[in-house]
């Protein structure tokens, strides 16, 4: 039994491929510096990442994670504070400010300057961190140490850029400075304090756990307040956000309740919801929706309203907009900005059943003409789809088809094309309707 503990121990030994001592002390210490060379990385891997945010673009956002120099004096820290060199604590914190003072004022400039100040999800994301967030800090700054103190470094230390994702929060933190939003500020600042504070640790612990020299001797008092002051800085970063992360559950919790609502109130009755909003930070919270034929008078809104308790929807206001000539005005305008509304694609086929009814072709020929020429289509409809807009009326000639599956590419320009011939239309549009 005990050989088979041994040979469980053997195999997961981190003295195993460990580098010398001496060597990863020099190289950690060497990374801590903020000067000449490692300044401008930052300044460009701050502008990168800034772009990346502007644009919402994560490719981009990863490629400045991946080439930022952060991470040094954030292990340096905890390898000073492992070997009790507080020395090398003091010079790791020093350069850390001075890089996160700079990669402020960098992203600030950047985003004052831009002309897009729209605030985007990958943005929005730094913003409120949770338990979640302390989880992925500490088990990546874990990897990150353990691959240092490696003689093959291996993959790990790219994907522990990532993960723990240092700069985003900074460049929200700048965005949030140019705009004046301080919670925004606040939100990402903490994050930010989260990744450096549980790499930090991560590093401490495997520090102790591989036994580095310690550069001086500490008393007994001395060595219980270093650890009181870790275990006060990780209460300090723990217990806030639990309390972000249960307001995260409690928010996701309300929004499928609502979808239950609107599912077994609406859609489950056929009624054709063509825009949708959910505002939970309001007093009381709304729920906003637009259909496109459905009418509802005050009797049935205010039923609709009460049994909102039903559905544990207690500080909820129900709102139906019911100005179908705005709406109808409106419909493409809302499908290319707002985030809340349900598929383009959904959106237009609704509205077209309801149209084709008043606007229909006498298609019957077309029809059989187009299982000819096209086989896998099953059905097709074609009808005149009009929209208003600020300047006129448009009136496009649309065709809904119903197939098994998919045309590809080339086959939909085919029919297409067919269609404006056949038709004599110089624009038109082509839908897909799926099967049921």
């Amino acid at each position: 039994m005990k050989k088979e503990i041994n040979k469980v121990l053997n195999f997961i030994d981190l003295h195993k491929g460990e580098e010398n001592k001496r060597k990863v002390i020099e190289n950690i210490t060497s990374s801590i510096s903020f000067r000449g060379s490692n300044l401008w990385i930052l300044a460009c891997a701050i502008l990168i990442a800034s772009v990346g945010l502007n644009v919402n673009s994560t490719a981009v956002i990863i490629g400045a994670m991946l080439i930022s120099p952060l991470m040094g004096p954030i292990v340096g820290a905890g390898f000073g504070l492992g070997m009790y060199d507080f020395e090398l604590v003091k010079k790791s914190i020093k350069n850390l400010l001075i890089a996160t003072f700079v990669s402020l004022a960098i992203s600030t400039i950047y985003f004052y300057a831009s002309p897009f100040k729209e605030a985007q999800s990958e943005l929005l994301a730094r913003t409120s961190p949770n338990i979640y967030d302390i989880l992925i800090a500490f088990f990546g700054g874990l990897v990150g140490v353990i691959a240092v103190t490696r003689v093959e470094k291996g993959n790990p230390i790219p994907g522990v850029a990532i993960a723990t994702a240092l700069m985003p929060p900074l460049c929200t933190a700048g965005y949030s400075l140019a705009l004046g939003n301080i919670g925004y500020f606040l939100g990402a600042m903490y994050l930010y304090a989260i990744n450096c504070v549980f790499i930090c640790i991560a590093t401490f612990i495997i520090v102790k756990f591989l036994k580095y020299p310690i550069a001086q001797q500490l008393d007994i008092r001395r060595e219980k307040q270093v650890k009181y002051g870790i275990t006060i800085l990780i209460m300090l970063m723990i217990l806030p956000s639990i309390y972000f992360a249960y307001q995260l559950f409690v928010e996701k919790s309300y929004r499928l309740k609502t979808e239950v609502f609107i599912k077994k109130e609406f859609t489950d009755h056929d009624y054709p919801i063509i825009y949708k909003r959910i505002e939970y930070n309001s007093n009381p919270k709304k729920i906003e929706l637009a259909f496109l034929s459905k009418k509802f008078n005050n009797e049935e809104i205010s039923n609709l309203n009460k049994k909102l308790i039903d559905y544990n929807l207690p500080n909820t206001q129900l709102l139906i907009q019911q100005d179908t000539f705005n709406i109808s005005r409106d419909i493409l305008n809302k499908m290319n900005s707002s985030k809340d509304l349900v598929d383009k694609k959904d959106i237009i086929i609704n509205s077209l059943r309801e149209q084709l009814s008043e606007y229909q072709f006498n298609n019957e020929q077309i029809t059989d003409e187009s299982k000819v020429l096209f086989p896998y289509i099953s059905s097709l409809v074609i009808g005149n789809y009009s929209y208003k807009n600020a300047q006129n009326t448009k009136i496009i000639p649309v065709v809904l088809y119903q197939s098994k599956k998919e045309l590809d590419k080339e086959m939909n320009h085919k029919l297409k094309s067919w269609l404006k011939i056949r038709l004599a239309k110089d624009s038109i549009e082509v839908y897909r309707q799926p099967f049921k």
